[in-house]
């Protein structure tokens, strides 16, 4: 069994600072982000959709409201592109979720691809 692997990204928007810190275990991907420092915020879970089920995405909020609904959708997409349990944390103090949504999914992309490249 291999260990888990952790990717550490950030993105600077305008005079603004965003984070994260991804860590990929066997069965799940954990993703945190966060604006200025590294700190848990709202916290989402998603399972990943079965191949031949419709419906919505098996998701919920688990920690936190502030930030439920950008928190729940980066981890249903998470769930989806990594095919396991995905676990997501978004922390904002200054920046509207409506503005953040765009940049925090710019970084959620960034790392998958830097860890897509790695493999």
């Amino acid at each position: 069994m291999s260990r888990a692997k952790i990717v550490k990204e950030e993105i600077i928007e305008g005079d603004t600072t965003f984070f994260a810190v991804y860590i990929e275990t066997e069965n799940a991907s954990q993703l945190f982000l966060s604006e200025g420092a590294d700190k848990l915020g709202t916290l989402a879970v998603a399972m990943p959709q079965q191949q031949k089920l419709l419906g919505p995405p098996l998701s919920s909020v688990l920690l936190g409201d502030r930030n439920m609904m950008i928190a729940r959708v980066l981890a249903e997409l998470l769930a989806q592109k990594t095919n396991k349990i995905g676990l997501v944390s978004v922390f904002t103090k200054s920046v509207m979720e409506k503005e953040a949504v765009p940049i925090l999914r710019k970084l959620l992309e960034k790392i998958l691809k830097k860890e897509e490249n790695k493999t």
